[in-house]
Parts: structure tokens; sequence; C-alpha cells
């Protein structure tokens, strides 16, 4: 750790947070994004995992849904645990351009979902075998790039869950994620005292971006907010995946 980098981690978990503030989510996503250009994917991913944590753990646990969603979506949550257990050595492993090229198509995926609004339906008698493979393939994609959102997000959606079911159970997997994928990197060697002084520096830094995002949510349009943040995640993507590549 030093200090442009400890100043690197602080304005993007600023800016992360922000952006998490105004849409409800995105923190993992951006973070990952913007410090991968610095560091390995897996380095990167160390960082995030406490601001992911704690700025997720109130989201997915304090609401009237909580029972409701456990029941429907056990399967869900137990098969992507399963998937970042065993994607979590593409991560942390000495060929770390692969999870680079992960991270940025993941990034383009979700983004382009985001930016054009891309909605699917699925009938609630299909939910209990296609949730596990849902869960399987986020497990996968979450252990590989540190991403938690493809397919997961677009899931949810697909399923009906409303506005609040919909924070909440963003909340519970994205913490559950990344409390699995802190065990992987530890098992790995790579949550270290450095990774681990990052991303305790970084939990501050997200919750005041927090904090001012929600401000901005309260004057400004979320609709426009979320137009740059995808577009922006696109190119990040885009970047990611080109130079990992070549």
């Amino acid at each position: 750790m030093n200090y442009p980098l400890i100043a690197l981690i602080i304005a993007t978990f600023l800016l992360a947070g922000l952006v998490k503030g105004v849409i409800g989510l995105g923190l993992p996503s951006i973070s990952i994004a913007l410090l991968a250009l610095v560091m390995t994917p897996a380095e990167a991913a160390a960082v995030v995992v406490l601001p992911t944590m704690i700025t997720n753990v109130w989201q997915g646990l304090i609401g009237p849904h909580l029972v409701a969603l456990l029941r429907r979506m056990w399967s869900l949550m137990a098969s992507s645990i399963l998937g970042i257990w065993l994607a979590g050595g593409i991560l942390t492993s000495d060929n770390s351009r692969l999870a680079a090229c992960g991270l940025g198509i993941a990034l383009v995926i979700y983004s382009t979902i985001g930016l054009f609004k891309i909605r699917f339906t699925v009938p609630r008698r299909h939910e209990i075998w296609l949730s596990p493979v849902i869960g399987f393939l986020t497990g996968l994609v979450a252990g590989s790039t540190g991403v938690f959102a493809i397919p997961a997000g677009p899931y949810y959606q697909a399923i009906g869950l409303d506005k609040d079911e919909l924070v909440q159970m963003l909340g519970m997997s994205f913490s559950l994620g990344a409390a699995v994928l802190a065990l992987v990197l530890w098992r790995n060697g790579v949550m270290n005292l450095g990774n681990a002084t990052g991303s305790a520096l970084a939990v501050l830094p997200a919750l005041a971006g927090m904090a001012v995002g929600q401000r901005i949510r309260s004057m400004a349009s979320p609709e426009t907010f979320r137009r740059c943040f995808f577009v922006g995640l696109l190119l990040l993507g885009l970047q990611q995946a080109i130079r990992s590549m070549f």
C-alpha cells in the first residue's frame, strides 16, 4: 500500500458509493473495473470485499421480505456459493489475463442489459429448476471476475420481484457473495494484510459516497444518471477485455 494507491482507492469508492446511492447498485462492478486498471482482478476483488458486505448487509437483512425471499430463493443462494467456491481459482490463478478478460466481458453484458432495459419473464413454475442454475452461473461469474450481478440481477426482475423485494434480494445476494469470495481469496492467499487494509480504508469513502448519492437521487433524475453509469461501465468493460487480450 502506497499513498497514490490509497488515494485511488478512496476516490474509487467515493464514486462507486455515489453510484450505489443514486441507483441502488453498482458498487462492486464500478470499483473492481477501476481498480483492475492498476492491479490484478483478484487484488481488486479483495479490496472490494468489506465495502460490499457492509453496504449490502443492512439492505439484505433489514426489510419485510427477508423470510419470504429466503424461502423462495434459498436454492439460488446455495448454488451461488458452490459456483464461487469452484471458480475462485480462475480469479486467483497466475494467469490473471483470463479473469481480466472475463471481468471485461461481464461488465459489457451487464451494461448492455442495463442500457437497453432488456427484460425477461420467467413463470413461477420454472423457478424450482431455474433458480439453482442461475445461482450456480452467477457464482461462476462472481468467483472468476468478482462481479455478482450477472445473470442474477436480470433474473430477479424476470421472476417479478417488486422494487422493495429486488433491493432486499440484491443486498442479500451481494453480501453473501462477498463473504464467500473473501473466504476463497483467503484460501488462495490473495486476502493479505495489504489488501485487507485497503478494503478497510474503502468502507468510509463508500458510505460517504452513498450518502451523497442518496441526496443526489432526491434532486436529480435517476434515469439520466443510470444511463451515464451504464455507458461508463460499458467503456470500462471494453477497455478491460481488449487490454487483457492484447
